[in-house]
């Protein structure tokens, strides 16, 4: 059984030798290619998780680290494993180490951070993931890889056509732990655990460390490092979060007001549903704004061009469902908005983390209905602060549909069709009910001494009715509220 050792004392060393102001990655034992690499691509010092585990990674520990997004995780376990992995021999259908993502995103972008930071070695990488062609892949294992990054479902699958022996895996990492959970993934990773040799190096990453995380640790890992670099759960502070209180109907309208009047340079939009991403992107495009969308029933070459294309500037505005949320590295998001607030208070941390990383300041607003207002409590409570809020709570309108708090106590219309998926990513994203086409307006006249109230777009079927406000009024939301 594991047993958690508190990285006090080593941390408390490292920092009297190498203050984190001072500390390069230079001074903890990085190869001379790795260095080169690193400089290339414009980094020099590491963040406090990549300072405290990439040691402990090259000792060949087993750790357990505890980050909230945008710490720069994903290199404190590409970079020495890297460097671990630099001597060897890849034997066929045999991978030497096994990385396990919660999605294909994720997964994807791993790929992206060996193909970068290991340029300078020779070390061959495959990538499982679902929604593409089983055939290239089957190609790459057969030719022996150092690097395999995988999804529980892919990897599974190949492993059951005797495609892929696991026997010869020396290094096992299990990021974004608990999301695996709330995917439904921890019984595969249970599985495949007990495919790997039991003399091996296990790395478990999360951001959180809810109980059934902590019994996959005492089972599978031996005498792990523990590394918290942050309290779990707790928001960036370089992040700006306010809440939004509208009426459902008029959500579109006051995020393109708030479009307008933000200094957006460009943002992802978070909902809760796969319609609404859908229907919310198609309206941003009508009103000629350079949007995208990602969400579980695209396919995976559509996925990543479209994230291309918002990581290119090609698009400014990128809407999405959960399946973007965690640990999608994009630099220089500026804002995030919660089209949709969360159904669950971990998903607002990473949501927000999309914004805010690496030193640069970002916002975040949530836009709250009254339904919304448990979801919100729940999310104050986790991170132990009261968000700034705009606008008082709205009643809602005789015979407009409530959204639900949290997932599972849905409430949906007559009309609203369940549906149902296979892939678990898919399963997380409820359906939407149906709703009354939306009613383009012309944009606002920004020079006009007092704005005029446009009809609303009828997503929800109902009038907005009035809206008052308690004291003054921010300018940007004052397109279809009361005076």
């Amino acid at each position: 059984m594991a047993t958690l050792v508190p990285e006090n004392l080593f941390l408390v060393a490292l920092r009297h030798f190498f203050p984190e102001h001072h500390m390069r990655f230079a001074d903890i034992g990085l190869s001379d290619e790795l260095l080169r690499a690193l400089s290339e691509a414009g980094y020099d010092t590491p963040t406090p998780i990549q300072a405290a585990a990439i040691p402990q990674v090259q000792m060949m520990r087993d750790i357990i680290a505890i980050a909230q997004t945008g710490t720069g995780k994903t290199a404190s376990f590409v970079l020495p494993m890297i460097d671990v992995l630099a001597n060897g021999r890849a034997r066929a259908r045999m991978p030497r180490s096994l990385i396990l993502e919660p999605t294909r995103e994720l997964a994807a972008q791993v790929a992206e951070n060996f193909e970068k930071y290991g340029q300078y070695h020779k070390l061959s990488m495959a990538l499982l993931i679902g929604g593409v062609q089983m055939g290239d892949q089957v190609k790459a294992l057969e030719k022996g890889v150092d690097v395999l990054i995988a999804t529980p479902g892919r990897l599974m699958d190949l492993f059951e056509r005797g495609k892929i022996l696991l026997t010869g895996c020396e290094m096992l990492v299990i990021d974004e732990a608990d999301r695996m959970l709330d995917m439904g993934f921890i019984p595969d990773i249970e599985h495949i655990c007990t495919k790997l040799p039991t003399t091996r190096q296990t790395l478990l990453f999360s951001a959180t460390m809810p109980p059934p995380i902590k019994k996959l640790a005492d089972k599978f890992l031996s005498n792990p490092k523990y590394i918290e670099v942050a309290r779990p759960a707790t928001a960036n502070v370089n992040i700006e979060q306010f809440l939004v209180n509208v009426s459902p109907m008029k959500k579109r309208e006051v995020l393109r007001d708030l479009l307008r009047t933000e200094k957006v340079s460009n943002a992802i939009i978070f909902c809760n549903r796969k319609t609404t991403v859908r229907e919310l992107n198609t309206s941003l495009q009508r009103h000629g704004l350079r949007s995208g969308e990602i969400h579980g029933d695209i396919d995976q070459a559509s996925r990543q061009k479209q994230l291309e294309a918002f990581k290119n500037g090609d698009i400014d505005l990128l809407v999405a469902s959960d399946v973007a949320a965690r640990g999608l590295d994009v630099k220089g998001v500026s804002h995030v908005f919660n089209f949709d607030a969360p159904w669950h208070p971990d998903d607002y941390i990473h949501r927000i983390g999309r914004t805010g990383r690496a030193g640069a300041k970002g916002k975040a607003f949530t836009f709250v209905t009254k339904a919304d207002e448990e979801a919100i409590e729940s999310i104050e409570k986790l991170i132990g602060n009261k968000i700034a809020r705009l606008g008082k709570i709205e009643a809602p309108v005789e015979g407009e549909e409530r959204a639900p708090a949290k997932r599972g106590r849905r409430t949906p219309s007559a009309k609203a069709k369940e549906t149902r998926s296979d892939t678990p990513e898919a399963a997380a994203e409820a359906p939407e009910p149906v709703r009354e086409k939306a009613v383009a307006k012309p944009a606002r006249e920004k020079s006009a001494p007092k704005a005029e109230v446009a009809k609303p777009d009828q997503s929800n079927g109902a009038d907005a009715g009035d809206d008052g406000w308690n004291g003054p009024m921010p300018g940007f939301l004052s397109v279809g509220f009361g005076s």
